[in-house]
């Protein structure tokens, strides 16, 4: 079949006939791969570096998103979307390649060393995702290209998780681990070079806004989202939503493998979960991609968080109750029904925000989300280790699992 034709058929990879999109989403996919090679290296050197607590370098990740998010919206606001997206990259990539210069000297990951890719990393994060959202309409020309375009670049994440950690087996035999770091920090620098070559391609007019605190910036996200119903009880469910999640896929999973298959064994097994949870993930995508909004998005939306929830209570019914010899297995299987539903949730919720918000209100409606999760996020990530300890990961995973679904079955009863 030729291009032309399958880009007809399949509504997702219309995008890809514009070249500036199909420059993004490379960008995008790269600088994704190279984040989840660094997301499961750095899971699993935490894990076996602090234990439990490893769940606080998380806290950390999240505290970070917020702060950047109260404090740094005003002044990101007042610059072009497309320099941001570039300086965060760029920084990023520079902190990375400190960090695996120190580790190589040091013959061993250093402390402080995770401790300050996660500040940089998640400060960087903060910065680019409002620019590329407020960025989206205007590259994408026309709203009925948005469901197209936003679950195209969805695709990146969900690719990632596919290829990235089923990659750590691989690379790790042929380089040091220390490299994995470098090869993230080599595709931010591409990640850079493509929006620098996008903001030729298509200028993206930009009109400055007046000075703005980060916190007045942020509220105005709040109140933007607060006039839609929808957009606001999926902003209060993210926060337990996102909490789960983090805490059963970087936390509970490593631990609860490790504890069946410690070392270069329980490494590769975490990978082929995590593969596992990456093809689903990419499945939904082209499934939900492909289709156009739906009339009704809520019951797409929290149909994908009662998914996303039950994969979550399985991980930690697998581990109680699966004999050994099937229960990577079964992880396996549990992750990859939880990452159906992401994308039914995801793509849903960026469309609506860049068609029904004012597109001068997209990025701070953005940053309004970063904090909301991330304060689900941290409170969850501060309680897990103590939480772990008195009762273990896995009835903790049966109850997250309850509170993640819980939040989709009140949203389907709702809207």
């Amino acid at each position: 079949m030729a291009a032309p034709e399958l880009i007809a058929r399949l509504p997702l990879l219309r995008p890809l006939a514009d070249p500036p999109l199909a420059l993004l989403w490379a960008g995008l996919a790269t600088s994704a791969l190279g984040d989840q090679l660094f997301a499961v290296v750095l899971s699993w050197v935490a894990v076996g570096l602090f234990g439990a607590a490893a769940g606080y370098l998380s806290v950390l990740q999240a505290a970070v998103l917020i702060g950047v998010a109260l404090l740094g919206g005003g002044w990101a606001d007042r610059r072009h979307p497309m320099g941001v997206m570039i300086g965060a990259d760029l920084a990023r990539a520079g902190m990375l390649f400190l960090l695996a210069a120190a580790w190589l000297a040091a013959g061993r990951p250093p402390g402080w060393g995770l401790v300050a890719g996660v500040l940089v990393l998640s400060g960087g994060a903060a910065l680019f995702r409002p620019a590329l959202q407020s960025s989206l309409p205007h590259l994408a020309r026309e709203p009925a290209m948005l469901p197209a375009a936003n679950a195209l670049l969805d695709t990146t994440e969900r690719i990632a998780r596919l290829l990235g950690p089923g990659l750590v087996g691989l690379t790790a035999a042929l380089l040091p681990l220390p490299h994995l770091v470098t090869l993230d920090g080599l595709s931010l620098l591409i990640s850079a070079a493509a929006v620098a070559a996008i903001a030729r391609l298509r200028p993206l007019g930009f009109e400055k806004r007046p000075p703005e605190s980060g916190l007045k910036a942020v509220l105005r996200g709040f109140a933007a989202i607060r006039a839609h119903p929808l957009l606001a009880y999926n902003l209060r469910a993210s926060a337990v939503i996102s909490g789960v999640w983090s805490a059963a896929y970087f936390l509970a999973l490593p631990l609860m493998i490790n504890a069946s298959a410690p070392g270069g064994a329980g490494l590769a097994a975490y990978g082929g979960v995590i593969t596992a949870y990456g093809s689903a993930n990419l499945l939904g995508t082209l499934v939900v991609g492909n289709r156009p909004m739906p009339r009704r998005p809520a019951r797409l939306i929290f149909a994908g968080n009662c998914l996303g929830g039950f994969g979550v209570l399985l991980l930690g019914a697998t581990a109680l109750a699966v004999p050994p010899e099937w229960r990577m297995a079964a992880f396996s299987g549990a992750a990859a029904l939880g990452a159906l539903g992401g994308p039914m949730q995801d793509i849903a919720v960026a469309t609506l925000r860049q068609t029904e918000l004012p597109r001068a209100d997209i990025a701070a409606a953005v940053r309004a989300s970063i904090v909301v999760g991330n304060v689900g996020l941290l409170a969850t990530l501060a309680l897990a280790p103590s939480v772990f300890h008195a009762i273990g990961p896995a009835p903790a995973l049966l109850l997250g699992g309850v509170a993640y679904a819980g939040a989709g079955v009140i949203g389907l009863l709702r809207f």
